[in-house]
């Protein structure tokens, strides 16, 4: 199949690159070095179209939070209802509809046990909030528990908390002495996992452990590595014998990206506390939850006003963000989305078995809707792998939007995808093992 994509005509909007660099610092980018920024200014489906009219294909959900598709009609409808009706409150001493409902209609879906939702913004506050409600849940007991662990090739965003439970990523050096100390255990891919479960109750037999943070089957920005629900339900049975926390980061993992609604239900085991985000709002506005048992809640409602969780933010709760978070869980509550995640899984199963003994590469690997493949390279595997600009250029030629982490390139798309459009990216995929790197 041709890797030509089709040119459509839009509004010019001139200068577009220009005034960008004159202003703009955009994330994870050396904005010395950096190629220009391609300028996007419309999308539909799993499609963006950039100011020249060319087509990419968003194979990465945007940053891994499309899960419904670009300007979703019943989305922005539902998000124009709300601002007509109420677009935002103070959510401290206040409440709305759609916040209300949305916690009615999410916690029944979740790990059994969660009773309560604390609404955040994104996923490193969700995650940032769920580390402190674990620390803060045996502080109010008088319980002597303040060590946290985490796998060691962990990635669990950018705030200072999540940066002290993230891995040994090189961007965190400069602010080293600024993290608080965070036990590690060895992540447990395959051939990992007994290391794994003895390190972890070595650690939970002193006693002093609050809680195991941890990415659910999939770890994301550390390279896509996957893991067995086995291992992680005997991980959480060891915390639970030893009385330690499990939070849960479905960040990325949440709303159906393994395949099931959420990576901890894959599990008999079921975590403390869940953090979620990203496919929350369906990628179309930002907004979080951190939820929790009863158990962890009653640790705070007290008398005492101290024993409160004094944490939030301005546009916590925000009505617009609830609102099309609801109409996000209906589109994926549909028969259409569902079996479009199970056409997904299959699809990627499939250019998984054709592809995986390539002699590039070095190991392909997937979970529900996530493919990974690593290719082989001269130099170290990793973030930093010089193979990944390269890879990500060709892609860009070939009009897919295909991020890779180092030498590990990923298929993690919107559902909507079509069959035509996965063709596409997996003829990319096998041009590019082809390709003399």
């Amino acid at each position: 199949m041709s890797l030509t994509q089709t040119i459509v005509k839009m509004p010019p909007q001139p200068n577009l690159i220009t005034r960008d660099r004159a202003h703009i610092w955009h994330p994870y980018t050396q904005m010395k070095t950096a190629d220009a920024p391609i300028a996007i200014v419309a999308g539909k489906g799993a499609e963006l179209y950039d100011e020249t009219g060319k087509v990419y294909i968003d194979a990465v959900a945007s940053w891994w939070t499309n899960i419904h598709g670009h300007a979703h009609p019943y989305m922005a409808e539902k998000l124009a209802e709300q601002a007509r009706t109420l677009e935002h409150v103070i959510f401290a001493g206040f409440t709305h509809p759609s916040a209300i409902e949305l916690a009615e209609r999410l916690l029944p879906l979740l790990p059994a046990g969660q009773t309560k939702a604390f609404f955040t913004d994104n996923g490193s506050t969700a995650v940032e909030v769920g580390i402190k409600m674990a620390i803060q849940y045996f502080y109010n007991q008088g319980i002597a528990r303040k060590k946290v662990i985490a796998f060691d090739l962990a990635y669990h965003g950018d705030t200072f908390g999540t940066m002290s439970v993230g891995g040994d990523l090189s961007f965190y050096n400069a602010f080293q002495d600024f993290l608080y100390q965070v036990e590690r255990i060895p992540t447990p891919v395959p051939g990992q996992e007994e290391a794994c479960l003895i390190a972890l109750e070595e650690y939970l037999q002193k006693g002093d452990v609050a809680a195991f943070v941890f990415e659910p089957l999939v770890l994301g920005a550390g390279g896509m590595l996957m893991y067995s629900p086995d291992v992680l339900d005997q991980l959480m049975a060891l915390c639970k014998k030893y009385g330690a926390l499990c939070i849960a980061d479905e960040v990325m993992t949440g709303f159906g990206r393994t395949g099931k609604l959420f990576a901890t239900l894959h599990c008999q085991e079921t975590p403390d506390i869940i953090a979620l985000s990203k496919g929350l709002t369906g990628g179309m506005l930002p907004m979080a939850l951190t939820t929790c048992t009863e158990a962890i809640y009653q640790a705070f409602y007290a008398d005492d006003k101290m024993k409160a969780l004094y944490h939030g933010h301005s546009f916590t709760g925000n009505p617009l963000g609830c609102a099309v978070a609801l109409a996000s869980l209906d589109l994926l509550l549909s028969a259409e989305t569902q079996g479009n995640i199970e056409r997904v899984v299959k699809r990627q199963s499939d250019f998984l078995s054709k592809i995986k003994n390539h002699p590039q590469v070095q190991n392909a690997r997937q979970t529900g809707t996530i493919l990974a493949i690593e290719f082989k390279t001269d130099t170290q595997s990793g973030y930093f792998n010089n193979l990944r600009d390269r890879l990500y250029r060709f892609f860009l030629q070939c009009g897919l939007i295909l991020r890779p982490l180092g030498n590990v390139v990923y298929v993690l798309p919107p559902y909507c995808i079509t069959d035509s459009q996965l063709d596409q990216v997996y003829t990319a995929l096998e041009a590019a093992l082809d390709f003399e790197w």
